[in-house]
């Protein structure tokens, strides 16, 4: 085995372990918003309202998100990757234990659910900046023909992430009610502190990516990033914006917002929708690096293309699937969406991002475009939930799947290709340099 394959196992294996932490952290929360948050941090509201009430909690996290994203970002872009992940993963896991050990309502009032959002907002300000340092540690490192590959396999802890969330709270919710409700639902949140000394440990031994120690070298770094890249990359700001809506929405209603749907309109139990999340997540593990190295041999626009067309197509039969209340079709419709819609952008979203914007901003901009068009995301169960108290609410929650779809299927179509292009400082200036030679010879 080469030092360069050994370099980036490594690489992978701090990318990996970390982002994995990261989303199981601040994928338990969406479960336990679905499932238990509204009983015990909002218990005099009517159920429906209370649930509302656990997703708005869980929405907040997402607006913490893009401030954490031009804080870490800015440092990430000026003195690194690698020392902004570490303190990312730190603060991230240490807010979820501390949610594990939150006291509840019944025992300090109105503090718990204070606190509780308090806590998401924590959590949300490291996610704002974990994304985007940890996407770049992986592709930055990666050579170019196989920069898809990677950065999708990186995007696998994401849905490994929501395997763990979803398998940890089935397992729980397996106790008898009252002790579920009186200890077993903190188990999840507080077994994270072993995965956080895991990726800390791991994310102290990986080197600085080499493009920005090239850019370093070179002396290309800009005194504030994100007016920079506001400056240079205007357009790249709008697609990447418009590109990642639909994978943000779907993602959530098929991930989040179904769990609730099914346990309280359709009355069925909640280990039903967790066990479609399970498969589907589990599904997405393997799939989605294929849909990475596929995207280094055909591009990222045609497979992103592929995701946007499939959510607008599948947005209505989604429901009309879960609605029959068959466990199995139940399973097989959140598999289907999360695969072949929502995974299919996502597995590849890193790499196409990244390689919209230079070396001197990319940290930035790769985190301000995931983070702030997150929002939408974030506060789709809560807008999904508010839809279903109107007469027909099912088909404006499709409505809105279809017009989030078709906003990334447009903007896609106005991205340049980028899967062939140089993302190093250093590949530019030898690629510069080669024309040059080449057009010295041709004139002789």
């Amino acid at each position: 085995m080469s030092n360069n394959e050994t370099s980036m196992k490594r690489v992978a294996g701090a990318s990996f372990v970390g982002a994995l932490m990261e989303w199981y952290d601040f994928f338990l929360y969406g479960t336990a918003s679905a499932i238990v948050l509204n009983k015990l941090f909002f218990p005099d509201l009517d159920p429906t309202v209370g649930t509302i009430a656990a997703f708005a909690s869980f929405a907040i996290g997402f607006l913490a998100r893009p401030l954490g994203g031009l804080v870490f970002g800015h440092f990430g872009d000026k003195v690194g990757r690698k020392s902004i992940l570490v303190i990312t993963l730190l603060l991230m896991g240490g807010s979820t234990f501390a949610i594990g050990l939150l006291p509840t309502y019944d025992s300090i009032g109105v503090w718990a659910p204070i606190l509780l959002v308090a806590l998401r907002l924590f959590q949300g300000f490291a996610l704002g900046g974990e994304y985007g340092g940890a996407s770049l540690l992986m592709i930055e490192h990666a050579p170019r023909k196989q920069r898809g590959f990677w950065g999708a396999l990186l995007q696998s802890a994401t849905p490994l992430g929501l395997l763990l969330a979803s398998g940890t709270f089935t397992i729980v919710t397996l106790l008898p009610e009252a002790q579920f409700l009186a200890w077993g639902w903190r188990i999840p949140f507080i077994i994270s502190i072993i995965l956080l000394g895991v990726g800390t440990f791991i994310r102290f031994s990986v080197k600085e990516t080499p493009a920005f120690q090239e850019l370093k070298e070179t002396g290309k770094e800009v005194k504030l990033p994100i007016v920079e890249l506001f400056r240079a990359y205007p357009k790249s700001i709008l697609i990447a914006f418009g590109a990642r809506i639909g994978e943000t929405v779907s993602f959530n209603l098929f991930n989040v917002f179904v769990i609730s749907y099914v346990n309280t309109q359709l009355g069925l139990s909640s280990n039903v929708a967790l066990t479609g999340v399970f498969v589907a997540s589990a599904v997405a593990v393997v799939v989605s690096p294929l849909f990475g190295a596929l995207s280094d041999r055909i591009g990222r626009k045609p497979v992103y293309l592929i995701g946007t067309s499939f959510l607008v197509l599948f947005a209505f039969p989604f429901f009309s699937l879960v609605n029959s209340g068959v466990a199995v079709i139940i399973y097989l419709a959140i598999t289907l969406g999360y695969v072949l819609g929502t995974t299919a952008l996502f597995s590849i979203q890193s790499v196409f991002f990244t390689e919209m914007f230079g070396t001197h901003v990319r940290y930035s901009g790769l985190s301000f475009v995931y983070q702030v068009s997150g929002i939408i995301g974030g506060f789709t169960p809560l807008i999904a939930s508010s839809l279903l108290l109107w007469e027909g609410g099912v088909l404006y929650i499709s409505l809105f799947l279809v017009c989030a779809s078709l906003i990334s299927l447009i903007a896609t179509l106005f991205a340049k290709e980028t899967f062939k292009k140089d993302i190093s400082e250093i590949e530019k200036l030898k690629n510069e340099v080669h024309i040059v030679d080449e057009i010295k010879i041709l004139k002789k």
